[in-house]
């Protein structure tokens, strides 16, 4: 059975009023250590008396990763999503599947239902994107499956808060290779 849902927005890219996003305030000072270090290896690679020597210029290269991977941590790891009623941090992955399984998981979801177990692969045609905040008071999961080229929405998405959450929640972690 080829299904396919004509969903315009995807889990992973649509805004949701449970979710928002923040600065991680650990990574910014940790990201500003790294860059305050850099430079500091720059400035004493400069201030060698023989700026020519290998160590002025391992510690001139050294010096300018450390920068740069500051400013990497800075500008696109330094936010997180969180699950605004409880600031919770939210994790995002991906299972994949047989392209067969889709209905099955599909009516498991639709009905709240954890108790099946599904199979999951490292790559497969179905596609199973989830987000779950770590104190288990929210979820969300979206079917997806493999049309050439690209992997289009199999479902809608499905959104639990609370008990159904966690029961999610706990599904998902008994998923292994």
């Amino acid at each position: 059975m080829n299904k396919s849902v004509h969903v315009e927005a995807t889990l992973l890219s649509t805004p949701s009023s449970h979710i928002s996003k923040r600065m991680n305030l650990t990574s910014v000072v940790i990201s500003v250590a790294i860059a305050l270090l850099g430079m500091l290896l720059v400035y004493f690679s400069l201030d060698m008396d023989e700026s020519s020597s290998t160590l002025s210029m391992v510690l001139l290269t050294l010096g300018t990763a450390l920068i740069l991977v500051s400013l990497y941590r800075i500008f696109w790891k330094s936010s997180e999503i969180v699950y605004a009623p409880t600031g919770s941090t939210i994790t995002e992955g991906s299972y994949y599947i047989e392209t067969e399984k889709l209905s099955t998981l599909q009516r498991l979801l639709e009905e709240k239902n954890f108790d099946q177990t599904i199979s999951v692969k490292q790559t497969g045609n179905g596609r199973l994107d989830y987000m779950v905040s770590k104190d288990g008071h929210f979820a969300a999961v979206q079917l997806f499956h493999f049309v050439p080229y690209t992997y289009e929405p199999y479902s809608g998405i499905y959104y639990y808060t609370d008990a159904d959450a966690t029961a999610l929640k706990n599904y998902l972690e008994t998923f292994k290779y």
